[in-house]
């Protein structure tokens, strides 16, 4: 099927241009990169297109750069293999998640190169930009300057040292750096040491900039009514006093800069990635001018994360402004905080979350995720995705109100004369004048008015609750109606309810069409309606005087469809799965999947997951009394603990909720040991004190860290309050303990689901105290028992 022509403004109209950040190319967006921008931008031009106005959406990956040329060495082929590989990618991943851009494209378009050179050489004319000498390492081998990650080195940082810290940052301790600070660095590609070198480059001269670039924000920021966060990381930028950036980079993959002096140098990502907008919509139309070069006619909305946000309201509007040409600047900007993964934060370089690619897999249909992301998207402060959350917005918000509300109004319609419609919609005058339905129509227009104001004004989340909350009304005008009782004692009344409730099903499918488009094209489907057909709830001004009379969206006489369900529940034993599946970082998953392949040939003594309390385990009842099918046996004369001594112990660099410490176990070195004590026990707590530590554990890596033993604690029955178990004082490091008068060979039963020793408690009250025992048998050393302060019920974890 041929493509629509392209859009363009049309005067009279509302026109309004639509752009995400561009995703980087060099991996799989994850569920943060997707709420952040293009998912988010999405809805609004869905909204837009579904107002009426004249709206395109402009997307599409960022491939120059540093990264790519990382990747691309990674992966040993070429940055443009790199790209057209991902870019693929990105792509099939948004169609999943039904993103429908006008244009997806690329920055390595040459349409790029043309429109970034065309701005170049606007600003060296209006003198702009200006040269300075920088200092850069050089790899003589090589032959070039090395750019930030391609330089590996011992990070400078006191009580760090880590040996492979990248010129940009170092991965261990999280520090900035300079490539020129590291120890001893080393080029990536040949593993040489480099010298420092002096190299010239091209400024952008901001602080000369600056009246022009504060008059627009003044202006715009209001006008715009961006979000709080956007303003508030624009004035910190303004605050500081704007410097002279960099417009230039010493490498091989990206927009060649067109000048005699430069022309070995391309330009550097965060002049030329913005600029990617503009070439991209010149992809889509050879008239592209007519949306970038017409302020007084379209309107530009830009939605990104807000780490972007600088690049946006202070970098681009300064390339702009310094062409002196008439560009359309953005008008408002959408900026979302950072949705964080259960315990910690979502990562593309750690490769930590849910990808997109993930959420496929998972079967859990992109409805249902477009739903929730949207639902928790981080509009003022960071969000948490937990299983668990997206457990019970899908079972509670879709599957029991929305789901149901639609399921019930449309089966009874369906049903056969004499129970129900014959699936043909009942004709219902003088509806105005039933004093229920008349009470449903006032508080569903108030429910779309509030979702007009949300969606002008950006925020999804509101323009999303306000339309659920109609589904809410409809299935407690149901109820309130018994229509079910009026369909024999008064038809009329009857009639009215549910030419009504048709009306509001009908009224839900173009409300929530910006918020999950396959959902509406289902409802449209089992109301016989074309899911192709524009869904509109306003007349042809625009006027929304319709939703005050829902009984009339859909005429008497029509025939509706097959009404199935709209949503399937999400079990416990799902959710479950999922969460342990996706743990870790994705290479953590992979190296869990080969170790439980192996374990299958061989026995080996191990905690799955080694997951620990502050990890958001929960001890769970089995119902019926029965065991649980991966419940793994472990002897306990097989368990090797000990009493360890903590040396030293640290927050974890990557897991705000997780210790790394030094544990001396009584060996030639310490063991590295990662335990999930943060919100339980305070730092200085956890510094020079014995503990019991479990030693032949599977060493499992913990964000980043292998951790190669566990710190035994206890837990309270509601898991509110965790304590280390204690060896005495007298201890000697390195001393096995035992079960001391326990005889035979005791059997101590790992529940994998819930990752708690079933027999294994500190509910033991000897002599008035408090002691970590086996089936009344205390954790024994030579210098007596191992005990716990005030925890007298619980668990040992």
């Amino acid at each position: 099927m041929a493509s629509p022509p392209p859009k363009l403004p049309i005067p009279g109209r509302r026109n309004i241009l639509i752009t995400s950040a561009l995703p980087y190319v060099n991996n799989v967006p994850h569920l943060g990169n997707i709420i952040g921008c293009v998912l988010s931008a999405d809805v609004f031009a869905r909204y837009c297109r579904l107002r009426g106005y004249n709206a395109i959406y402009i997307c599409g990956t960022d491939e120059y750069g540093t990264a790519t040329e990382t990747k691309a060495l990674e992966e040993k082929c070429s940055p443009k293999e790199i790209c057209d590989k991902y870019h693929v990618i990105h792509d099939e991943v948004y169609k999943w998640f039904d993103i429908k851009f006008d244009k997806f494209g690329r920055t390595s378009a040459p349409e790029q190169t043309e429109v970034c050179q065309a701005i170049f050489h606007k600003l060296m004319e209006n003198k702009w930009l200006t040269e300075n000498t920088m200092q850069q390492l050089y790899c003589d081998t090589c032959e070039r300057f090395l750019a930030d990650r391609l330089v590996e080195g011992k990070c400078p940082t006191e009580g760090c040292n880590y040996e492979a810290a990248r010129g940009d940052q170092c991965e261990n301790c999280s520090k900035l750096l300079n490539p020129t600070e590291l120890i001893d660095p080393k080029c990536k590609v040949c593993k040489n040491a480099p010298r420092i070198r002096d190299t010239d480059h091209l400024f952008l001269e901001l602080p000369l900039l600056s009246d022009k670039l504060v008059n627009y924000i003044n202006n715009t920021s209001v006008a715009g009514m961006w979000s709080q966060n956007a303003i508030q990381a624009t004035n910190a930028w303004l605050k500081e006093g704007l410097k002279q950036r960099c417009i230039t980079r010493d490498l091989k993959w990206g927009v060649p800069v067109p000048h005699e002096k430069y022309k070995d140098k391309v330009f550097y990502v965060w002049f030329d990635a913005p600029i990617g907008y503009i070439s991209i919509t010149a992809s889509y139309t050879p008239d592209w001018e007519k949306w970038w070069k017409d302020p007084d006619n379209v309107e530009l909305f830009q939605f990104m994360g807000k780490d972007n946000v600088p690049f946006h309201t202070v970098m681009f509007p300064s390339t702009l402004l310094g062409t002196g040409e008439n560009w359309t600047m953005m008008k408002t900007i959408s900026v979302t905080e950072y949705l964080n993964y259960e315990a910690g934060k979502f990562s593309k370089s750690h490769g930590i979350g849910v990808f997109g690619n993930d959420a496929k897999v998972t079967n859990i249909p992109s409805e249902v995720w477009r739903y929730y992301l949207l639902m928790n998207r981080p509009e003022v402060s960071d969000t948490l995705f937990t299983w668990a959350d997206l457990q019970a917005k899908l079972n509670s918000e879709l599957l029991n109100n929305l789901g149901n509300f639609i399921n019930r109004v449309l089966s009874f319609v369906a049903k056969p004369a004499g129970a129900g419609y014959d699936s043909i919609i009942p004709d219902a005058p003088n509806a105005e004048s039933h004093t229920l339905t008349n009470a449903l129509a006032e508080k569903t227009n108030k429910w779309v008015e509030q979702y007009l104001e949300a969606m002008e004004k950006v925020k999804l989340k509101q323009g999303l609750k306000s339309a659920m909350a109609i589904s809410s009304d409809g299935n407690a005008y149901l109820q309130e109606s018994q229509f079910w009782r009026l369909y024999k004692e008064d038809p009329a009344a009857c009639a009215i309810v549910m030419k009504t409730s048709v009306g509001v099903v009908y009224l839900l499918a173009c409300l929530l069409e910006p918020f999950m488009p396959s959902f509406s094209r289902e409802v449209l489907r089992q109301l016989n309606m074309s899911p192709d057909e524009d869904l509109s709830f306003c007349d042809d001004k625009g006027e929304t005087a319709k939703a005050k009379r829902p009984w009339d969206f859909i005429s008497a006489g029509h025939k509706i469809g097959k009404p199935v369900p709209l949503f399937k529940e999400l079990k416990d034993e799902e959710v479950e799965a999922f969460r342990i599946k996706f743990a870790g970082s994705q290479a953590e998953r992979i190296s869990k999947a080969q170790s439980d392949a192996e374990a299958k040939k061989k026995f080996i003594l191990k905690f799955p997951c080694l997951a620990f309390v502050s990890e958001g385990s929960s001890k769970k009842k089995q119902s019926g009394g029965s065991k649980s099918k991966t419940a793994e046996d472990a002897s306990v004369a097989k368990l090797d603990i000990r009493v360890g001594l903590i040396r030293k112990a640290e927050k974890h660099p990557d897991a705000d909720s997780l210790y790394v410490e030094e544990i001396d176990v009584g060996e030639e070195a310490p063991r590295t040991v990662v335990s999930g004590l943060v919100k339980f026990i305070p730092l200085e707590e956890m510094q020079n004190r014995k503990v019991c530590v479990l030693c032949n554990l599977k060493p499992v890596a913990m964000r980043g860290i292998k951790s190669l033993a566990m710190v035994l604690a206890a837990s309270s029955e509601d898991h509110s309050k965790v304590e280390l178990v204690e060896p005495p004082e007298s201890a000697a490091v390195g001393e096995k303990v035992t079960f001391a008068g326990f005889s035979g060979e005791p059997e101590a039963s790992l529940n994998a689901k819930s990752k708690t020793w079933e027999k294994l408690s500190a509910d033991l009250h000897s002599n008035g105290e408090l002691v970590a025992c086996y089936k009344d048998v205390p954790f024994t050393t030579s210098a007596g028992v191992c005990k716990v302060k005030t925890i007298a019920n619980g668990d040992i974890r």
